[in-house]
């Protein structure tokens, strides 16, 4: 057992021996209790000094602990707490506390629609409580990204529990560009979250490729327990090393992509990678830099390079190149006057 745990068991036993004011408590009934405690939860002798009572004393007057015990010695033998109420288990919480405690409860919400946080859900509960008795008016210091609106997040535990169960699912689905829905089995393997979004990435069939299904996308969800679960040694890690995002174009190799970043923008690409592959290969006079990553292009890097707008050139491969300055050239035609439509009154 750690030193700290041993602390922490002697000074909930100080504390106990104390309360019970019907007791004359002298150091040596406090480190028979100590012992007794400490022999109670490692099952052997533990060897308690008086140094080390004195000092756990001490510690548990000071401001250190946060206790500020109010223990006197009476009869210059005789420890007792001075006020009849006090437990150090019953300290009012800092400001501090309360904010780490806050934002932890926040965080810990954020995967309340995991059955598997279900156990906790009450302990969450009656920690929130505690909080807004203490000090309603503490506010948030950490803002997590989320967005309650996004549909589809009531399947995550039921995929969840399909994924851990081995269950085949049967999914009505209509993604962005289809006009209708579809139904089709589906064998999950995992689910990944990317930009806020939640997908279910697994195989249709044996012989078809990894699909990544969007959770906002899906209609509904069945079962079907007679069809065999597909098993397959998933690597993730393995299989998303070269992309960014979740869309993997299979056939498709990484390749070097060379970009220009400028001054304003380059210490946000050093401080956070694009891509764990990302390598400088210049940083010039003018604090701009030259960076290349080795993937294979989709559309989440799409859509992240274009929000760099003007910070950023695709230096090669040409064709990569070549199609961003067609997506931009297209978006200003967007601000030209003839590339508006006209609006009828």
């Amino acid at each position: 057992m750690s030193q700290n745990k041993n602390a922490l068991i002697r000074y909930k036993t100080i504390d106990k021996c104390l309360q019970n004011r019907y007791r004359q408590w002298t150091l040596e009934d406090l480190i028979e209790c100590c012992s007794e405690a400490l022999f109670e939860y490692e099952g052997r002798e533990n060897s308690i000094s008086k140094r080390t009572i004195q000092m756990d004393i001490q510690l548990m007057r000071s401001e250190k602990l946060g206790y500020n015990a109010p223990i006197v010695v009476y009869d210059k033998k005789y420890y007792k707490y001075d006020d009849d109420e006090f437990t150090i288990t019953d300290i009012p919480l800092t400001e501090t506390d309360m904010n780490v405690l806050t934002e932890t409860v926040s965080m810990l919400k954020q995967f309340k629609d995991f059955s598997l946080f279900s156990d906790v859900s009450d302990i969450l509960q009656r920690l929130e409580d505690k909080i807004y008795a203490e000090k309603s008016h503490t506010k948030p210091v950490i803002y997590l990204e989320k967005n309650e609106e996004l549909k589809g997040l009531h399947y995550l535990d039921e995929v969840y529990q399909a994924i851990i169960k081995k269950i085949v699912l049967v999914i009505s689905y209509k993604s962005f560009k289809s006009i209708e829905e579809t139904k089709f089995h589906f064998h999950p393997f995992i689910l990944k979250e990317f930009n806020n979004r939640w997908f279910l990435i697994g195989k249709k069939k044996d012989s078809a490729p990894i699909t990544n299904l969007a959770l906002d996308r899906i209609i509904g969800i069945d079962y079907d327990f007679n069809m065999p679960y597909l098993e397959e040694d998933f690597d993730a890690d393995l299989f998303y090393q070269n992309v960014i995002g979740v869309t993997v174009n299979s056939g498709l190799a990484p390749r070097r992509i060379e970009l220009w970043i400028d001054s304003t923008n380059a210490p946000y690409v050093l401080t956070k990678p694009l891509h764990h592959s990302q390598r400088v290969i210049t940083e010039n006079e003018d604090k701009s830099i030259i960076v290349h990553l080795f993937i294979s292009p989709n559309y989440e890097m799409e859509r992240i390079l274009l929000g760099f707008g003007d910070g950023i050139e695709i230096l090669r491969p040409e064709n990569l190149r070549n199609r961003m300055k067609k997506i931009l050239k297209q978006a200003i035609l967007r601000y030209e006057p003839e590339g508006i439509p006209e609006v009828k009154a």
